[in-house]
Order: structure tokens, then C-alpha cells, then sequence
């Protein structure tokens, strides 16, 4: 008995000569349509037809993708050992702010970073101690294309102070506080912090939305400092010491008066009593910096700073961390080590 053959539809399928161009607004011929499926057509507009309605969505031109800005912060050392930092943005350039650190220290962690020093466009300095100065020429020798940016005052104070080699002046940028400059694609303001060095700085430092103010060594929150912290979402601030661990400490009488001076550095509660006072839920990153070794932990520190911006309203702090509880909250909070690289990816 002969096998029946299965009969299946195949519709012919015209030349490429018999569709009309693309570019052609007339409509075009109909093609025969089999009455197998001929009630299964929806009768829709020609996409290309000049009469047809656009589509909300695909119809519209599309622009460049908008891809979020980050910043960059790694430190290398914070504390009277030596305070380096490195701040960059997501295009690959960015600046040191002191160069009391080692050289080779500050190499490396670039280097683990995805960076080097061909990214840094400069070394801001905050004022002459050594411990913020210390490596800043050699530095500048071994990669010349890079200046310093101080404040004339805060050379000379250097110059005078340390056995720096006096072609430092060459690479010498003037800078003036309140005076706004560029540098690798940011804007920064120098202003007045109350310390014992020469003409001491703090930096006001705005990218895109982003605005960071760092003031690493002061005895007192002066009308500046309030006034550029109060604008910043991430804020690198002095936490020097516990009162207590001082007062009972081993230092001589006249160096605690040193320390506790207006113009010396911050305890550990000044600093979060300020935080409180400038706390709005726009904060993102608080680095606590310059903790001291001998008059300070890292613990005393932040519970000071954490338990006065619970009480100023923050939902939660995170520990700076990449641990899924960190990253719930929008605020971290962090101390710097003193001898230790650490880096943090920062975002609005």
C-alpha cells in the first residue's frame, strides 16, 4: 500500500529584485498571501511609511550612554609616621595630597589599583611638618613632570625647615587660599586651618556633583572649615586623640599643651561632636585621619564619631567594607591606618 506524502505550505518566496527599496516612501506592491493564513494578517502601517505613527519608545534618537562618575581614594599612611593620599576620578587622572610616605609605598599601591604615577598630575601640600613633606622632592626627581601646589608661605616654610634640595622651587605651582585652581579635570580650594606648621591648608576639592573636603591636621573647627565641610558628601577629618589616654599618657606637660592647643589637633570628641553638627543624609564617606599611636585606638575613634551621628539621624553607617551589611547603608564611616594602603571606590 503507498504511503500518503504529508502536504506543507511553503510560500514562494519573492526575488530580492521584487522588493521594493528601502528607501522607496511609495507603498509597495502586495505580495500574494496563500488563503491558508490569510486571516491570521494584522493589517499594521509600513514602518518606513512617512505616514505612520512613531513608535514611543524606539522611534526616539538615542544619545550617549550616561555612565556614573566615581573617585578614586586610596591612602598610604595617615598619623605622624607619614600621611600620603591619592584622589583620581574615573578618567585616570588625579593628585596626591602630601608626600610623607616612601616613595615605593605609594608605587605599589598604585600599581594594585590599575594606576601608576604617570596618573598623578600633581602633589598638594598641606603645610611644612615633615610628616607630610618628607619624600615630596623625591618624588618630583624621579618623575618631573609633575609639580607641587602650596601655598608661597608653605615653600618657604619648608625650604627653611627641612634639608630639601632647593631645585624644589622649580616645580613649585603658587597657590592662594580661597582662590579656586585646576588640576587633572578637578577644582580646588585651599583654605585656612588652625595648626602650628606654616600657612596650613585644608582642600575643598569638587568634580562633577562630587565635592570632598579634607583637612588632615587642626586644633579647632574654625568658621572655614565649617563652612567647606558643610558642603562636602565625603570628608577627610583629623581625629587625633582620646582626652583621657592623653591626660594619663607618658608625653611631657609642655607636648599635651601642644596637642590640646587651638592651633595643635583634634580629640576624638570635637571631631564627632562637628560631624554631628554637619550631618545631613547627603553624607557618604567620613575618613577619620592622623590618629595618634600613643594617645588614641582606632576603636575609641569611631565609636565616638559612630555613636554622634546615630544621634544626628543616620539610619545606619556602614564599616567602609564590601560586605553585604556595609554596603546597605549609605554613610560609611572609616578610620585610616597609620601604616597600612587602603582604597575605597566612592560614589554619589
Amino acid at each position: 500500500m503507498a504511503k500518503k506524502r504529508k502536504l506543507t505550505y511553503r510560500p514562494q518566496q519573492p526575488s530580492l529584485f521584487d522588493i521594493p527599496e528601502l528607501r522607496d516612501t511609495s507603498q509597495p506592491e502586495e505580495l500574494p498571501v496563500h488563503p491558508a493564513i490569510a486571516n491570521f494578517i494584522v493589517n499594521a502601517p509600513h514602518h518606513h511609511s512617512p505616514s505612520a505613527p512613531s513608535h514611543p519608545i524606539l522611534d526616539e534618537p538615542i544619545g550617549p550612554l550616561s555612565i556614573p562618575d566615581t573617585l578614586t581614594f586610596i591612602s598610604f599612611g595617615s598619623g605622624s609616621s607619614g600621611n600620603c593620599t591619592y584622589i583620581g576620578s574615573s578618567s585616570g587622572e588625579g593628585f596626591l595630597i602630601d608626600a610623607g610616605v616612601d616613595p615605593t609605598k605609594i608605587i605599589d599601591g598604585l600599581r594594585v589599583n590599575g594606576l601608576s604615577m604617570a596618573n598623578v598630575k600633581g602633589i598638594l601640600l598641606t603645610h611644612d611638618h615633615s610628616d607630610h613633606v618628607r619624600y615630596v622632592y623625591t618624588l618630583l626627581r624621579k618623575h618631573k613632570d609633575i609639580f607641587v601646589y602650596c601655598t608661597p608661605k608653605a615653600l618657604s616654610g619648608i625650604m627653611r625647615r627641612h634639608s630639601i634640595s632647593r631645585r624644589l622651587k622649580d616645580y613649585h605651582k603658587a597657590i592662594y587660599k580661597e582662590f579656586e585652581f585646576s588640576l587633572a579635570g578637578f577644582t580646588i580650594t585651599a583654605f585656612d586651618v588652625s595648626h602650628d606648621g606654616t600657612d596650613n591648608a585644608g582642600f575643598f576639592i569638587q568634580r562633577g556633583g562630587f565635592n570632598f573636603a579634607v583637612a588632615t591636621d587642626l586644633g579647632c573647627i574654625t568658621p572655614r572649615v565649617d563652612y567647606y565641610m558643610r558642603q562636602a558628601q565625603f570628608v577627610m577629618l583629623e581625629s587625633n586623640y582620646d582626652a583621657a589616654m592623653l591626660a594619663a599618657g607618658r608625653y611631657p606637660p609642655y607636648l599635651k599643651a601642644r596637642i590640646k592647643a587651638d592651633n595643635g589637633h583634634l580629640d576624638n570628641m570635637t571631631t564627632a561632636a562637628f560631624l554631628k553638627q554637619i550631618y545631613t543624609p547627603a553624607l557618604r564617606n567620613v575618613f577619620l585621619c592622623h590618629l595618634s599611636a600613643d594617645n588614641n585606638t582606632p576603636e575609641l575613634a569611631l565609636a565616638a564619631s559612630r555613636q554622634a551621628l546615630m544621634e544626628a539621624g543616620a539610619p545606619g553607617i556602614g564599616d567602609g567594607s564590601s560586605s553585604i551589611e556595609a554596603r546597605r547603608h549609605s554613610l560609611q564611616l572609616v578610620v585610616l591606618p597609620r601604616y597600612d594602603t587602603l582604597s575605597h571606590l566612592l560614589r554619589l
